[in-house]
């Protein structure tokens, strides 16, 4: 394999090989996180706060944080002052990404569905909000208003009625959480905000503080290991979005696409984590010594270039070299990306095959860092193969469907004998006695 000099990025040759899903998806690594150790070492915080109160949480924001807020529930009026001075040109560009997201996920709210089964018998499908989340939005070594935008916005086109939002808390903010984060919640109108990071924060959430923090039924949004470890221990006491891993891009491109461009983007998800997946499949060694040579270049001027080189050169990043677009295709399907872009001469025909990635970006002006921010897509989605069975966060996210089942008379006695039947066949009787009691005379 003719390799040129370049960032030393994992290179993986499938050329010549037929697998199966199942193989391919063995064949791209991906980084080691063991949630497992996490969980264990997050359960003495989860008893802790359980067991605790505000001044349990002050205690572990100074000890994982650095600094214990004078307030855990931010202040409205640090809300309000956040908005008040933050820049302009920040302000706009939220702006009109709130209302481009908005108008994507409106498109996605449920209707009401009522089925006639026969005559006289009906059964009724509401999309009910769930009563209360939680969301988490991180605070580690990026800022995420977008990640408020993007949790609370399906949130309230779900017509959630309670919605409370926790970010960590910032030593140079006087142990508020960032201001550009309180801004973006208060052109959302959220006012209820905790200055809580970590498991810590999951915690909060599922618990309730007295006096403080009423528990939720649900909490979404991204975060550490140690988020993921919180999320993993306490579901089913709350429901949650998912176990957020490193975030991934994979991009598949065949001659046409243009290397410094598939650089930058593969460049994009890397500055996010030094775990972070990068993975580009190409049908084209050419492409793939080219971008080699732009991802070594680019690295160096770039701000954050020892992340994105650690990034890049993990056991989780790859270029993987294949024989065809339909292995290409296959290859892709197995890996199942949260984030896939298309670089090829027919994106309709490519993507008309694709089945598995969190979203899907078409050709090149349509970058994933569109979608971080402004496409009006959300960009809360499934990493770590998850993609091949789970659907990025949405309306449909904070609402559980109810069915209101309603029979009159006739319609139960023509059904009656199938359940007794179906009752005394699964050894049930009590269940046809149900039935039949019907039949008696009232008393």
């Amino acid at each position: 394999m003719q390799v040129n000099p370049g960032i030393d990025i994992p290179m993986i040759d499938l050329r010549g090989k037929t697998l199966s899903k199942a193989q391919y998806k063995r064949a791209i690594p991906r980084a080691t996180l063991d949630v497992a150790h996490a969980m264990a070492a997050v359960e003495p915080i989860l008893d802790l706060v359980k067991n605790g109160d505000e001044s349990t949480l002050k205690e572990l924001c100074r000890e994982f944080d650095g600094i214990s807020p004078v307030h855990v529930r931010v202040p409205r009026s640090a809300i309000d002052e956040a908005l008040a001075e933050l820049d302009p040109s920040v302000k706009i560009a939220l702006e009109i990404s709130i209302a481009r997201i908005r108008k994507v996920h409106e498109s996605q709210a449920r209707k009401t569905e009522r089925t006639e089964v026969v005559a006289g018998a009906s059964v009724t499908q509401r999309w009910i909000p769930v009563d209360r989340v939680g969301l988490y939005v991180p605070g580690g070594i990026a800022v995420y208003p977008s990640s408020v935008l993007m949790n609370v916005i399906p949130a309230q086109i779900a017509r959630v009625p309670s919605i409370a939002v926790a970010s960590p808390p910032q030593r140079e903010f006087d142990g508020l959480p960032h201001p550009t984060i309180l801004a973006a919640c208060a052109l959302l109108g959220i006012y209820e905000v905790y200055a809580v990071g970590g498991a810590q924060a999951i915690a909060m959430f599922a618990y309730g503080v007295e006096d403080l923090c009423e528990p939720v039924d649900l909490v979404t949004g991204p975060g550490n290991i140690y988020v993921a470890a919180a999320k993993r221990a306490l579901r089913g006491l709350i429901a949650i979005d998912s176990e957020a891993g490193p975030t991934e891009i994979g991009i598949l491109a065949d001659e046409s696409a243009l290397a410094n461009e598939v650089a930058a983007d593969l460049m994009s998800q890397a500055e996010h984590d030094v775990n972070a997946a990068a993975v580009l499949v190409t049908t084209s060694i050419a492409l793939a010594n080219q971008v080699r040579v732009e991802l070594a270049r680019r690295v160096e001027l770039t701000r954050h270039s020892e992340r994105i080189r650690a990034a890049l050169t993990g056991v989780q990043s790859a270029i993987v070299l294949v024989d065809s677009m339909q292995q290409g295709i296959d290859v892709m399907n197995g890996y199942a990306a949260e984030h896939l872009e298309l670089h090829v001469k027919d994106t309709k025909a490519v993507a008309s095959e694709i089945r598995n990635a969190g979203a899907v970006f078409l050709g090149r002006y349509a970058p994933v860092s569109l979608g971080d921010y402004s496409a009006g897509s959300n960009h809360v989605l499934p990493t770590g193969g998850c993609a091949c069975h789970s659907s990025g966060l949405s309306v449909q996210t904070f609402l559980k469907g109810v069915n209101f089942i309603e029979y009159d008379e006739s319609s139960f006695m023509d059904i009656a004998a199938t359940v007794i039947t179906l009752a005394n066949a699964e050894d049930l009787p009590a269940h046809g006695e149900a039935m039949s009691a019907r039949f008696e005379e009232k008393s």
